[in-house]
């Protein structure tokens, strides 16, 4: 197989490997946007995931205002319909909803602070995303976006040491899988956090990892410019980028408020 079928079998894959977890307190809402937005997950692989890739960047899990209404990592929903230009069919509404984070898919005018500032970032270096998914894939190391009783965001370092020990081997196999489909040089988590479960889930793999600022709002660092310190990392480490990067658009991305760390 190619590596595009590849990759949807191994989301096909974690996709049923997590269809039953069901996380207990303080986890109240469990949103599977691989499931309810395969359509345009689907579109994002079969578009872009060609491969091989030279580097894959690896984010924590969807927030509540990108992948989780768009089923694309990152997934800011004017990034994904006006750079990416992924078709913007419907997304069906997930059975497990709350009302304070309704999924409304392209319709959802609320900003994804993190995806925008990543895809704008991409954009002033490669122009095309034909031409950024030549050299990177990006994907999320946990598909699942948890919340508690009141919408609040959960990302999966704060779920019960016993929920995280049923989620982690499942999405260490799919990274690993991933890595290796694609034949990536280095792996970048994306954050702290994402990068130390790139390191454990790869370990066995011939990869660098490394990791990159995370573009969340509520980084003190990102907003004073997530784009030329994220530039400025990734060249530091040894990553081949683009001679040209103005970082214009996501250098003046701001939001009063976030929502967590998620993509």
């Amino acid at each position: 197989m190619g590596t595009v079928d590849d990759l949807l079998s191994i989301t096909k894959e974690l996709t049923q490997s997590l269809a039953a977890f069901a996380p207990g307190s303080p986890v109240a809402h469990v949103y599977r946007p691989l499931e309810y937005a395969a359509a345009v997950h689907e579109q994002y692989i079969t578009r872009f995931g060609s491969g091989p890739k030279s580097y894959l960047l690896v984010g924590m899990n969807p927030g509540p205002w990108g992948m989780a209404q768009t089923g694309v990592p990152f997934g800011a929903v004017g990034s994904v319909r006006d750079w990416l230009r992924l078709d913007p069919v419907p997304i069906p509404r997930p059975s497990d909803e709350n009302e304070k984070r309704p999924v409304l898919g392209f319709e959802c005018h609320r900003q994804e602070v993190s995806g925008d500032r990543l895809w704008s970032w991409a954009e002033d270096l490669y122009t095309t995303p034909e031409r950024f998914f030549s050299d990177f894939w990006v994907a999320n190391y946990c598909p699942l976006l948890f919340l508690d009783g009141r919408g609040r965001n959960l990302t999966p370092d704060k779920l019960r040491s016993t929920d995280r020990d049923a989620l982690f081997p499942a999405c260490d196999r799919a990274l690993a899988r991933i890595a290796d489909t694609l034949s990536v040089d280095r792996v970048i988590g994306v954050g702290i956090w994402a990068e130390k479960r790139a390191r454990f889930a790869t370990a066995h793999l011939p990869v660098t990892v490394g990791r990159v600022l995370h573009p969340s709002p509520a980084s003190p660092a990102a907003n004073k410019g997530w784009a030329k310190a994220a530039t400025r990392q990734l060249r530091e480490s040894g990553v081949r980028l683009p001679a040209a990067a103005t970082g214009v658009h996501s250098a003046t991305i701001r939001a009063p408020r976030s929502d967590g760390p998620n993509v």
